[in-house]
């Protein structure tokens, strides 16, 4: 695959986030790039806008002739696509050279040095933060992200001069092992995807086996206390860092009136009085993996305070949509049990006094099946919760398996319901909201803005 000759690019799968960027990657290298995705969202309008063609039905008529000369184009697809997708089915027929997203990835940052950021959660916002220290520095870096930057308004950052580039490291179908880390840092190794993986000892052999691709001379920047036990290259350092111990740890925590302030210790440096840009407790911990990562690779201790003071967060992580005294509306993509628990503990952490309802969609039948008693825990941590339906994506139901189990393990006493997405502005219309969090990595933020709408007009009606 020689990505500097080719013409075009197909994307079989566009709408996917980590897809997304890159088609803006293929896209600023003048490539025609064209696609198909299941259904329109915001992100493929963008994409539209930024020149790719999309379309949304399985029809191979639709592929544009510029993608069927199968000596000058890329195909790539993400593993959510069936095999027996139809245009892909076609590719393959016609001896098209295909390659998975991670493939992709994997060949245009090897020629970089790879700063990636891999776990079960937190590696979007970790990686999203590096990228900002790194972008607003005097080093620079190319970004390839799993999330939209609220700074930069893209999941897809350039630069003709840095020789870093920060990658979001996805574990989902082992495509973090197509990668090449000149450092990684780990967040967490709490199992997922046992559809793919079947066991946690396997989830975490698949996190093993990562660690042994970091290459020599960089290091690996693992979160303490995970039950991971890495397995380095000669020459490559190992790091530890948590909130308030390891390496790299916050000291000096201050939380009050809606700001965090926290003095960020490494082995060789503090740096006093950070401000984070976005005052979330979990942001203490991803930000000192993120603060590691930019000072071990030369990203001034001024330039690390300013970074961390200007970062703005990630859409749909702790994304603050209302945020009055009387009112907190935010929209979350925590879909994992333990992600679930740390989102609620800090929102928890920030309005002690307040009643905190969630709205939850389950992501997938097989991560409900597997952790339904986990998210019933972790959903127990709230005053309220109410349960939508599961988001299939790419599986199809399982009987017997709905969210009706994740109901009836919640914590007795918990206010609850179980409620079709559709009915959700109706309900809430009904409903007293002190604190208001959407959980999930499905489509329910669809309905976020006109439940901010809703909202809004009653506290003005109220006011």
């Amino acid at each position: 695959m020689n990505i500097e000759t080719i013409k075009s690019v197909y994307f079989v799968g566009a709408g996917g986030i980590g897809m997304s960027a890159l088609i803006r990657y293929f896209l600023s290298k003048g490539k025609f790039v064209a696609g198909y995705d299941r259904t329109p969202s915001a992100l493929t309008e963008h994409l539209i806008a930024e020149g790719a063609q999309i379309h949304y039905e399985e029809d191979v008529t639709l592929i544009p002739e510029n993608c069927k000369d199968k000596g000058n184009t890329l195909v790539v697809y993400t593993p959510a696509i069936p095999q027996e997708h139809a245009e892909l089915a076609y590719f393959h027929k016609n001896g098209f050279e295909i390659h998975k997203r991670s493939q992709v990835l994997g060949t245009i940052t090897r020629s970089s040095k790879g700063l990636c950021v891999a776990g079960t959660h937190g590696k979007t916002t970790t990686s999203t933060m590096a990228a900002h220290l790194f972008h607003q520095s005097h080093i620079g870096c190319t970004a390839f992200l799993g999330g939209i930057s609220k700074n930069y308004g893209t999941n897809l950052l350039l630069s003709q001069t840095s020789p870093y580039t920060v990658i979001e490291a996805d574990e989902f179908d082992r495509s973090f092992h197509r990668l090449s880390p000149y450092m990684s840092v780990i967040t967490a190794t709490d199992p997922d995807h046992l559809d793919i993986y079947g066991t946690c000892e396997a989830y975490l052999e698949s996190f093993r086996h990562y660690t042994t691709l970091i290459q020599p001379g960089g290091a690996l920047i693992i979160r303490k206390g995970l039950a991971l036990q890495p397995d380095v290259q000669p020459g490559v350092k190992i790091y530890t860092y948590s909130r308030d111990e390891g390496d790299f740890h916050a000291e000096n925590i201050r939380i009050g009136n809606g700001e965090i302030f926290i003095d960020f210790v490494a082995p060789d440096t503090r740096i006093n009085d950070i401000r984070l840009g976005v005052p979330i407790g979990i942001n203490i911990e991803n930000g000192v993996a993120a603060m590691a990562l930019a000072h071990l690779n030369g990203v001034t201790d001024e330039e690390i305070k300013q970074g961390m003071a200007s970062f703005r967060g990630v859409d749909r992580r702790f994304d603050f949509k209302i945020k009055t005294d009387k009112l907190v509306f935010l929209s979350d993509y925590a879909h994992h049990p333990a992600e679930i628990a740390q989102s609620v503990k800090s929102i928890r952490e920030l309005y002690k006094d307040k009643k905190i309802t969630a709205i939850f969609q389950p992501h997938l039948y097989t991560r409900t099946k597997d952790f339904y008693k986990d998210f019933a825990d972790s959903l127990s941590l709230l005053d309220e919760v109410i349960l939508t339906e599961i988001y299939p994506a790419r599986e199809q139901p399982i009987p017997g398996v709905s969210s009706r189990l994740i109901y009836d393990n919640l914590r007795p006493g918990i206010e609850k319901c179980i409620c079709k997405k559709e009915d959700i502005p109706a309900l809430l219309a009904k409903k007293p909201i002190e604190v208001l969090i959407v959980l999930g990595a499905g489509d329910l933020d669809n309905y976020v803005p006109s439940i901010t709408r809703l909202l809004e007009q009653r506290a003005n009606s109220e006011s």
